[in-house]
């Protein structure tokens, strides 16, 4: 691969990358298309899957035709009239209500860390140095996750090297791309020390006993405790968190996803009185429409609003 082709790489994110590679295949293989394709076979694509697959896959498997036939050279069958009407049409005849991620709630939370430190005690009882370090690895990701509203993305990409952490005071990690930097300014991300749950000391008691310097922070570990050196996939966030949440005894641990974590924070915060500004600032939401699909509708700062919107309409009569 040269150079440029690296800084073109570069220029979209690994996820996208993957889901566009993966939308690609299923065009060809699993529904036998041809590229470049014309208007009509997109929109006959669009109309097979209409009825299984979400308007935001579709939208997806669009996108990804898209960037394909432009790179390629080609013109984008994607943009002609009969894909737009498809789209629409498939839109006002396949409704759904857009699925979010179960928040991870706050006392849900603190009964998993219990669990996490029984089984890091048990663990280091019985001199079984594997399961100590995954229990401290998942007890660092869960709480620098939830304090920090990280995506499963983001968790996989923290390096060592680009985190200060100290006991007692916060920890800070820098991220040289996020969902929401287009443009790769880089973002610092800061949480301070807890009284209990605390990010910061799970974070170097984890770092500390896997005697890591630099290189991914969440790595795999085997049953007799040797750390692997790459990151976790992004891919394997979201089992891995399930598996944490349901051997800390969430009956529907099952239900959880990679974004549980950012909803749960987000969720707390509005609960606790946190302005919409101030949570997008934090989180790092561009927009107020992002930061409003993580919080429940029944968060004190949406009722204060519509409160005092009665309490004018109320004066004026």
């Amino acid at each position: 691969m040269s150079k440029l082709d690296q800084y073109i790489e570069a220029a979209t994110r690994q996820s996208t990358r993957q889901s566009y590679r993966g939308a690609i295949e299923h065009f060809e293989v699993e529904w036998q298309g041809v590229l470049p394709a014309t208007a009509d076979s997109v929109a006959r694509y669009l109309a097979e899957y209409a009825g299984t697959l979400a308007i935001s896959t579709l939208r997806q498997r669009l996108a990804a035709l898209a960037k394909w036939h432009t790179e390629q050279g080609f013109p984008d069958p994607t943009k002609a009239p009969i894909v737009c009407q498809a789209l629409r049409g498939i839109r006002a005849l396949h409704p759904a209500q857009e699925k979010q991620a179960k928040p991870l709630l706050l006392a849900e939370l603190e009964s998993v860390v219990a669990s996490l430190d029984s089984a890091i005690a048990a663990a280091r009882s019985a001199a079984d140095r594997g399961a100590e370090l995954r229990n401290l690895r998942d007890k660092s990701l869960l709480l620098l996750g939830f304090w920090r509203g990280f995506r499963s993305d983001e968790l996989s990409r923290i390096r060592i090297e680009d985190v200060q952490a100290k006991a007692g005071e916060g920890i800070s990690c820098y991220l040289g791309s996020t969902k929401g930097d287009r443009q790769n300014l880089g973002t610092t991300f800061k949480a301070p020390a807890l009284s209990r749950l605390c990010p910061v000391d799970a974070y170097l008691d984890w770092i500390a006993s896997a005697q890591m310097d630099s290189g991914p922070v969440y790595r795999r570990v085997d049953r007799w405790g040797h750390v692997g050196e790459s990151e976790l996939h992004i891919d394997s966030i979201a089992p891995l968190l399930r598996t944490i949440l349901g051997n800390g005894g969430l009956s529907s641990a099952g239900l959880y996803s990679g974004h549980s974590l950012r909803r749960g924070f987000a969720n707390w915060a509005a609960g606790n009185g946190w302005d919409v500004k101030s949570l997008m600032e934090y989180v790092g939401w561009r927009d107020m429409k992002s930061a409003l699909r993580y919080v429940d509708a029944a968060a004190p700062f949406m009722k204060d609003r519509i409160e005092r919107t009665l309490s004018i309409s109320s004066a004026a009569q």
